[in-house]
């Protein structure tokens, strides 16, 4: 189905208020969601609803937490997510840290104890909208793992994201991918979709190669995405963003139980503290016109940076609506249910 996003953050909104969230809250959590699946980042958009409803309902998300700084030491700051909306937690944490930034030329935060982040994108974005460039580490924790170590059968990591941001003069530069070949909700939507996974992204219990996403379901795992070198980012991630900022990290098995924690590292630097933010964005300017004038390969239409697919998918979703595959559709409606609304009222928002 083709659903228009004013429609799904309207609806997102409802369910989340539904479970006692205040609506400033709700609302944030909805608007971070559909703008994920706006990007064509769906594995990270409402699709992650029915998750968040059965979190909240078993006492695993706390709906109107605030974040609450724990350590202040000038350009370090720690704050604490309590385990509200991570949509909500971490902005705030990030707009500390920004504020920060501007008063000291540098910020590090960590970030602790947030429900599911969302897009790590996000975050990035609102600091190069702010001027500034930012750097993140982010480790997943809270339920058992499901990426096995390069060379490993086992699985041992989550999908443990990195992401990087850098200002431009028009739309950020964004770095934003998971650690591991593909994202875990991306094996979500091939499973609903029942469509195969890319090869050499998941192993079956055996740690042999599949295109099978009911592998993780059957034993299997999620490997790194490019071998070893995306096997040693993810350990970095996990020990900077769980080791460091969260003091949680997946080798706490008595931890893993049934919902999604998040711990991110930030690095935010305003770029006048060397040649000028104007200056650097000239640089960055001049290397996105540099490499998208190569002449594109045999197979590709042009070259894209960082960014730029994520601006094409929002372009044609806003045009044309956001496509929801029938087995996420059916799995929001049943957790909009479970939240208080009626049918009639889930048919509305379709309607």
């Amino acid at each position: 189905m083709l659903i228009d996003e004013k429609r799904l953050k309207a609806f997102a909104t409802e369910i989340f208020v539904r479970l006692n969230a205040p609506e400033d809250k709700a609302r944030e959590t909805a608007v971070h969601l559909v703008e994920a699946n706006l990007k064509g980042h769906d594995s990270h958009g409402v699709g992650m609803i029915p998750s968040y409803v059965s979190s909240a309902q078993r006492g695993r998300l706390v709906v109107d937490a605030d974040a609450e700084v724990k350590v202040d030491k000038g350009a370090v700051l720690l704050v604490d997510g309590q385990l509200g909306f991570g949509q909500v937690v971490g902005r705030q944490a990030t707009d500390l840290g920004i504020k920060r930034a501007t008063e000291m030329g540098i910020a590090c935060v960590g970030s602790r104890n947030n429900h599911h982040l969302g897009r790590i994108g996000t975050y990035a974005e609102h600091c190069a909208q702010a001027g500034m460039v930012s750097v993140h580490f982010v480790n997943v924790v809270g339920h058992p793992p499901f990426v096995s170590p390069w060379g490993g059968r086992e699985k041992r990591m989550q999908t443990n994201p990195f992401c990087c941001a850098v200002p431009t003069d028009d739309e950020p530069l964004v770095l934003d991918m998971a650690t591991s070949a593909v994202a875990l909700g991306k094996i979500r939507v091939a499973a609903l979709k029942k469509e195969p996974v890319p090869d050499g992204s998941l192993f079956d219990a055996q740690g042999l190669p599949t295109n099978d996403p009911g592998a993780i379901a059957a034993g299997g795992s999620l490997g790194p995405f490019g071998q070893h070198k995306g096997y040693g980012l993810a350990l970095i991630c996990e020990l900077l963003g769980g080791g460091l900022a969260g003091e949680w990290t997946m080798q706490d098995v008595d931890k893993q139980q049934d919902f999604t924690v998040n711990h991110m590292l930030m690095f935010i630097i305003d770029p006048n503290l060397f040649g000028g933010l104007k200056g650097f964005q000239r640089e960055v300017q001049g290397m996105q016109h540099w490499l998208r004038s190569s002449a594109p390969a045999e197979g590709f239409d042009k070259v894209r940076v960082p960014g730029d697919p994520e601006r094409e998918s929002k372009q044609v979703r806003l045009r044309e609506g956001i496509p929801i595959d029938d087995g996420s559709w059916q799995a929001i409606c049943i957790a909009a249910a479970k939240a208080g609304l009626s049918e009639v009222e889930i048919a509305g928002f379709v309607n």
